[in-house]
């Protein structure tokens, strides 16, 4: 299998499979107290809340702070930084417009982290995994497409850029700082 097929299916394992997977196991066990002592029951609904948790709170409050904190005075909205690598020279108008969305995406993040803490304080177990496990990826995709739309309404020449742009930009980023990390 070419290394391009075998991470194709190993990004949609990640993103598709396992978190159904997750979700399965927590509904399957719901009835199991989270709490309930050694068995290997409570201990494998245990585990797999205790992933899913981390793994979602860790993300999204991991985002929520990089995105806020290029929106203190004196620094570039992490947007409008990759908007600048992308399309060259910034105008007012794409400036405003991409520091708006870095603030909607750190509205996006902390309403995931809101939600998320508070299905999982007090609704029942399975209705807290079914918003992380399944919703999750549907929701990001909403908020890109949602995002595009309102670009496209809200600006006269709009900048085109494909999926394939932003994780190109985003991997010569990082080769970049692996690279300065490594000389020094």
């Amino acid at each position: 299998m070419p290394a391009a097929t075998r991470k194709g299916v190993l990004a949609v394992m990640a993103l598709v499979v396992v978190p159904i997977l997750f979700h399965a196991v927590i509904v399957e066990t719901s009835q199991i107290p989270l709490m309930s002592g050694l068995s290997l029951g409570a201990l494998c609904k245990l585990s797999f809340v205790t992933v899913s948790a981390f793994t979602h709170w860790t993300i999204y409050g991991g985002l929520l702070l990089t995105f806020a904190l290029t929106l203190r005075p004196g620094h570039e909205a992490l947007i409008t930084g990759m908007a600048r690598r992308l399309h060259g020279p910034m105008y007012r108008e794409l400036a405003v417009y991409t520091r708006r969305v870095t603030i909607a995406w750190c509205g996006f993040f902390a309403a995931q982290l809101l939600t998320s803490l508070m299905l999982f304080f007090f609704a029942p177990l399975r209705v807290w995994s079914f918003f992380v496990n399944i919703l999750d990826v549907p929701l990001v995709v909403s908020m890109f497409v949602a995002e595009s739309l309102i670009r496209r309404r809200c600006l006269q020449n709009s900048p085109r850029h494909s999926l394939s742009m932003i994780l190109g930009m985003v991997s010569d980023i990082r080769k970049s700082r692996e690279e300065a990390a490594g000389s020094l």
